[in-house]
């Protein structure tokens, strides 16, 4: 197998649930050497959702490529093994509260004494600063707070979530982002920094051209369902056997979307020139659209609107995602043998790298799985392992 990106980075993971977990599997699927460092109940990720032969496939997902060690922080003993850790490591990732780590005696002060090189990852839902800092958050109150949830939904309708838990999500992912810039710059620097991602910040950054319109022109968006916020015909459209999204982005693909259901004079009308007039005549436009599709069936115009150059598509069930031909032609399902627990299915790499691509090296662990052999390598003996498991330090 080839050396992959983060081969030789070693990240400490004192995150649980979801947002901290993904950003260390996204760093542990290509290479970092990832240490999840558990209480001896352990994440609670490990006793939700589907348990499958005695695995919570839902913490298979998001902690393969990751060793465990058992470590209790509320001991003196535990916190002293926890810094001969980070002494060793490249990267802390940590989802508490602002504020925590400073009271277990982690302040950056003392991080940086510990290691200079460390770069200290904190995931969090408002960031460190500002009135919010101790709230709680969760992602429906992420989705909530961001505007992501006020413009989502149908045209008066209530304010809508996303399904997935997508506040988690992206601030995983930008946590992972932000920790190989700071490595990059390290290379530089020869010094770490502190990295921050919180939940809210990066739901409002994906607000798009609903932030850059409210900014132009003052106006709140509304609203629109499953039709585009600012083109028009955009959405959710019936052929004579179910649903198609039809995105006809541009004027050119409008032209050739127009064209290919018949309706090309309609685009030479005065009242429909321009988009704010599109936008306004929204109803009488997707009449006149759903009449041209009712006429045939699903996979007859999304054959026909694709060849022309107009992105159309079902709307498929998970099920059906999973059993599609691209999405397997893509590896965006992988099955993963987990010994003693069976073969667990999980979802693929969505980057691909033609030379040093993201792969499974590690299942996820069993609870404090690793503990004596990550201990070993940072210098303790087997009597002093045996110490702090009788004294229920470690497990």
């Amino acid at each position: 197998m080839s050396v992959q990106p983060l081969t030789g980075i070693r990240v400490i993971d004192l995150t649980r649930v979801l947002s901290g977990p993904f950003s260390t599997m996204l760093l542990g699927d290509m290479g970092a050497d990832v240490i999840k460092v558990e209480t001896p109940q352990g994440d609670p990720v490990r006793q939700q959702g589907d348990l499958s032969r005695g695995l919570s496939w839902y913490f298979a997902s998001f902690n393969r490529n990751k060793r465990s060690v058992v470590l209790d922080l509320r001991k003196e003993d535990g916190k002293r093994v926890l810094e001969r850790l980070l002494a060793t490591a490249d990267v802390l990732v940590e989802n508490f509260r602002p504020g925590i780590l400073a009271e277990m005696g982690l302040d950056e002060a003392r991080l940086a004494e510990i290691n200079p090189r460390l770069i200290v990852a904190s995931i969090n839902g408002y960031g460190s600063t500002g009135p919010y800092v101790d709230r709680p958050a969760f992602d429906f109150i992420a989705q909530a707070m961001s505007g992501f949830m006020a413009t989502t939904g149908e045209p008066g309708g209530e304010p809508m979530r996303a399904a997935p838990p997508i506040t988690d999500l992206i601030a995983g992912l930008y946590c992972a982002y932000g920790v190989v810039n700071a490595l990059r710059a390290r290379d530089t620097t020869g010094k770490g920094q502190k990295v921050e991602s919180a939940m809210v910040n990066g739901m409002v950054s994906l607000l798009a051209y609903l932030s850059s319109e409210y900014f132009s022109t003052g106006q709140e968006p509304v609203r629109t369902g499953n039709d585009h916020p600012i083109a028009a015909p955009y959405g959710l459209f019936h052929a004579r056997d179910g649903a198609i999204a039809i995105a006809p982005a541009t004027q050119d693909i409008l032209v050739k979307f127009m064209r290919e259901l018949g309706l090309s004079e309609h685009l030479a009308r005065p009242d429909l020139k321009t988009q704010e007039q599109r936008r306004a005549a929204r109803p009488e436009l997707n009449a006149l659209v759903n009449a041209a599709l009712g006429v045939e069936t699903q996979d007859y115009w999304i054959e026909r609107l694709n060849k022309a150059g107009v992105p159309a598509g079902k709307v498929l069930t998970i099920a059906e995602v999973f059993s599609d031909p691209q999405v397997a032609a893509q590896e965006m399902a992988i099955d993963i043998e987990h010994p003693g627990h069976g073969t667990v299915r999980m979802v693929g790499f969505p980057v691909k790298l033609s030379q040093t691509p993201a792969r499974v090296r590690l299942p996820a662990p069993d609870l404090g799985a690793h503990t004596a052999e990550v201990l070993g390598e940072i210098g303790l003996d087997a009597a002093e392992i045996d110490r702090l498991r009788a004294s229920k330090t470690v497990g």
